[in-house]
């Protein structure tokens, strides 16, 4: 269903409400205007298309979102991805790739796809995450130290060369704005937590260069001025080429949006008491996205920082979005002339703040501390995102975190026989049994002679599938009669329900009695949907282990010698 929050939200909408999410939206606004120039200019593009984006992205998903308070528009983790392809493509790609990538998220969230998305593994997160903070951090060295590297290689290896042979081009009057922008950011908190600090950087910079004409590099010197207004761009050119090309950028922005918007939205949903709708978020969020491409924007998604400064200040309502977004075509309308003055350093200061916040560092050195395989999989995304590409080391990480969750899964997964003689060391003939403590099992169910209990603990996936073809290539003779207890399965895959065929069809063939027991519900439905559920002799399938041993003894007609002792429930 297509639920958007702000039909929730006017229910009973008091004009108390309406004045307390105007003033959170005008604050968000403040704080969106130098962020949506800064993040627009790292992304290669010009302020007015930040500014445009936050206000088309802020808008709808204002209107389509699924929560109350999501506040969307351009954020520092699509400067490496946009850049890329901006340097690659020009806009006409970065364009498409961001239209392609509104389709997916609305394609997801009709899928209800909202909550799936979610999954993704927190090393792969964090590793591109802090890989994202170093690439923008290591981009914006030029416009902190006031070089004229318009137009750096978008590759980190590349772009270190490019500042290397520049650095005879560092301006002191650049360098002191930055690092006068940095401190003010950062310290200004202790200070007042109501004001931003990013705007109160912005206006301690430019007021002296407006004022005394200092020699630094400002909008005007490099973009020529900020335009007035909206611009309607159109729908991005296409060709079957481009479009192929842009396939995996576009997944990697989708993917992107995905996870910050959601993350987002449950981080406001705890500050405000709320629940969105994932799927609606998405579906939201990629509509924003399709209309950032034709008003000449740049990829969008839930701004964390932004959300939180609207719930922070009262903001309860999608109203406060449309606040902020009147704001934010306020100054591109009246105060765009004045905007033209900021100087590029200052922006490059605010933005290396932003990214060192979202570096995730913190949580970064925390897992190094975890398993070997988390740790495997945050470096491998994190290097990659650095030295390659994002949209490989994306792919990277998700492969091999995959990989290593498949073989935990394996681990976890257990396979005991009884009753079963098997070939040990040495040739030695040993005789399998269990007698687990610290379990609710009624002991000494006797175990009939010619009769084998297979107990399966843990996922039957294709890792425990493998072990217990293992196990069987080491049974010295087939029994009568296999039981395989499955009160310890909690799902079965593909690659079990084949084992249990290829086990069905030995019984039949070599006139064996197959018999399952303690199926859990997934297994019971997967078995049915398969058909082998129905494949299965009457009284081949019980309920628990006794009744499995009598219908056992029936077919082996043999009460009286046991082999081995078993546990049953």
């Amino acid at each position: 269903m297509f639920r958007p929050g702000i039909l929730r939200a006017m229910r009973g909408y008091t004009p108390r409400q309406f004045m307390a999410d105007i003033i959170a939206g005008l604050i968000v606004g403040v704080v969106a205007v130098p962020l949506s120039i800064a993040v627009a200019v790292a992304s290669g593009v010009t302020p007015q298309q930040g500014l445009a984006t936050a206000v088309v992205a802020g808008a709808a998903v204002a209107f389509f979102g699924g929560g109350r308070v999501q506040i969307s528009g351009p954020t520092g983790t699509f400067v490496v991805v946009a850049y890329a392809i901006g340097a690659q493509y020009g806009y006409d790609g970065l364009a498409l790739a961001t239209a392609m990538a509104g389709i997916m998220l609305a394609v997801m969230g009709i899928a209800r796809l909202g909550r799936v998305i979610q999954y993704v593994p927190y090393p792969v997160v964090i590793g591109f995450s802090s890989g994202i903070g170093t690439v923008i951090l290591i981009s914006q060295i030029g416009d902190l130290l006031g070089m004229s590297l318009v137009g750096a290689p978008p590759d980190v290896p590349a772009r270190i060369v490019t500042y290397l042979g520049a650095l005879g081009q560092i301006s002191l009057a650049d360098t002191v704005v930055s690092l006068v922008t940095i401190l003010i950011v950062v310290f200004w908190k202790n200070i007042s937590k109501r004001v931003p600090g990013a705007l109160v950087a912005i206006l301690v910079v430019t007021i002296p260069v407006f004022v005394f004409d200092l020699s630094v590099v400002t909008i005007n010197s490099r973009f020529g001025g900020l335009p007035r207004g909206m611009t309607w761009y159109g729908i991005p050119p296409v060709s079957l080429e481009l479009i192929q090309q842009m396939l995996m950028p576009a997944f990697t922005i989708a993917l992107l949006c995905g996870i910050e918007s959601l993350f987002t939205a449950v981080v406001a949903d705890g500050m405000v008491g709320d629940r969105h709708d994932p799927n609606t978020e998405l579906i939201g969020e990629g509509i924003a996205n399709i209309a950032c491409a034709v008003f000449g924007g740049i990829p969008a998604s839930g701004a964390i920082a932004r959300t939180a400064t609207n719930a922070k200040n009262g903001g309860r309502t999608p109203i406060a979005a449309l606040a902020n977004v009147a704001l934010v075509l306020l100054v591109m309308t009246l105060l765009a002339p004045l905007a033209g003055y900021i100087p590029i350093a200052a922006l490059a200061g605010v933005l290396a703040v932003v990214a060192y916040n979202m570096s995730e560092w913190h949580s970064f050195r925390a897992l190094l501390k975890g398993p070997k395989s988390d740790v495997s999989v945050m470096l491998t995304t994190f290097a990659l995102t650095i030295l390659i590409d994002l949209s490989v080391a994306i792919q990277a990480g998700m492969v091999l975190a995959a990989f290593l969750f498949m073989h935990r899964m394996s681990v976890v997964s257990k396979i005991e026989v009884f009753g079963a003689e098997r070939r040990g060391r040495g040739g030695r003939l040993e005789h399998e049994g269990r007698n687990e403590p610290g379990t609710a099992r009624v002991q000494g169910a006797p175990l009939p002679d010619g009769v084998e209990v297979y107990e399966v603990s843990g996922p039957f996936f294709f890792g425990a599938a493998e072990k217990f073809r293992n196990i069987m290539m080491f049974i010295e003779r087939r029994p009568k009669v296999r039981i395989v207890r499955m009160g310890a399965v909690g799902a079965i895959d593909a690659t079990g329900l084949r084992l249990l065929e290829d086990l069905l069809a030995d019984s039949e063939r070599h006139g064996m009695h197959l018999i399952l027991c303690e199926l859990q519900p997934q297994p019971e439905r997967a078995l049915k949907k398969a058909g082998l559920y129905e494949n299965l002799q009457p009284g081949h399938i019980c309920d628990n282990l006794e009744e499995a041993l009598e219908h056992a003894r029936e077919y082996t007609q043999d009460r009286g010698e046991n082999r081995g002792v078993v546990s049953s429930s």
